[in-house]
């Protein structure tokens, strides 16, 4: 038996890596009758059946304990998330980045940021990005293709683990990706002049190999993330930078937005916390609030006939 960790899964085909060979496996029958799926991610015990052929052929005999499985991307054993943005062409989506933070603490994923282009922006523009997700408790990386000393810092964070890769089209995902795992070979995009915009170059969950233990999860870049399953009154407690003022609010039950004797608002008239998130925070509330009395029931799949 050989263990090793399934890295793509297409057609009914699993591509095991055992961290010195690839083996092209089928999953035992046991599988289906039990109503299991391997999922790329996952730790596999396989039997070798052909060494001749290139790749190699196998079976899936065995899934070994999954810590986790996420559904959007399906796989399994993530142990974090990078949220990769270009600082500039294009401009970060502030709020699309705190809908990405929101989403990752739901999933139990802890989030670094990645922030690409460093060689396109200004000294004011990595600051401001800087303060305003350091002040959060986010841990926050600035990297350039271009540069390939700002990569250290990026290879040490991912290095032993299992990282999915999320953020929106155009931003360099790829190209950075193809510098971190030469091997890789991942189809890059040009960006869009007229809408500032990159084309969706990733189409399927794969694992890529980085040296050692350590695995990439390529995802398809996102336009857009709905928050489902989240209530207005609910969205603070996914804002750490709030979490110390919880319960010394005039009020109980405060939800930040106008209330007198407002804690939050206190700490934001004194700096100290960053009016870039409170605005996304007023935003998304305003989005749930309003939302439309049937959308959760929808997205989740609970809407009654």
């Amino acid at each position: 038996m050989v263990k090793g960790k399934i890295i793509k899964s297409i057609a009914g085909f699993y591509e095991v890596h055992t961290g010195s060979e690839l083996y092209r496996c089928r999953a035992r029958g046991v599988f289906r009758a039990l109503g299991v799926k391997p999922l790329v991610g996952d730790d596999v015990e396989i039997e070798v059946t052909d060494t001749v052929s290139d790749p190699m052929e196998g079976n899936v005999i065995r899934l070994l304990p999954r810590k986790n499985e996420l559904v959007r991307p399906n796989v399994a054993n993530a142990d974090q998330a990078l949220l990769i943005f270009a600082i500039t062409h294009p401009a970060p989506s502030y709020n699309m980045l705190d809908r990405f933070l929101i989403e990752m603490d739901r999933r139990g994923l802890p989030a670094v940021l990645c922030f690409n282009k460093q060689d396109l922006a200004t000294p004011q523009e990595i600051e401001e990005l800087r303060s305003t997700y350091e002040s959060c408790g986010c841990r926050v990386l600035f990297v350039s293709v271009l540069a390939p000393e700002t990569l250290s810092d990026l290879k040490t964070v991912i290095e032993g683990k299992t990282t999915v890769l999320a953020g929106p089209s155009g931003v360099g995902k790829s190209t950075l990706i193809n510098t971190i795992c030469p091997g890789a070979g991942m189809e890059t995009g040009e960006l869009s002049r007229k809408i500032s915009r990159g084309k969706n170059t990733t189409r399927h969950v794969e694992l890529l190999a980085a040296g050692g233990n350590s695995y990439l999860v390529d995802t398809p870049g996102f336009t857009s993330l709905y928050l489902a399953d989240i209530e207005a009154d609910e969205l603070r407690f996914y804002y750490p930078e709030f979490h110390e003022y919880e319960g010394k609010c005039r009020f109980g039950g405060c939800v930040h937005r106008k209330e007198p004797g407002c804690a939050v608002h206190k700490a934001l008239e004194d700096g100290k916390i960053s009016r870039i998130r409170y605005r996304n925070y007023c935003e998304l509330y305003e989005e749930l609030k309003n939302r439309r009395p049937d959308y959760t029931a929808r997205k989740t799949g609970r809407l009654s006939k």
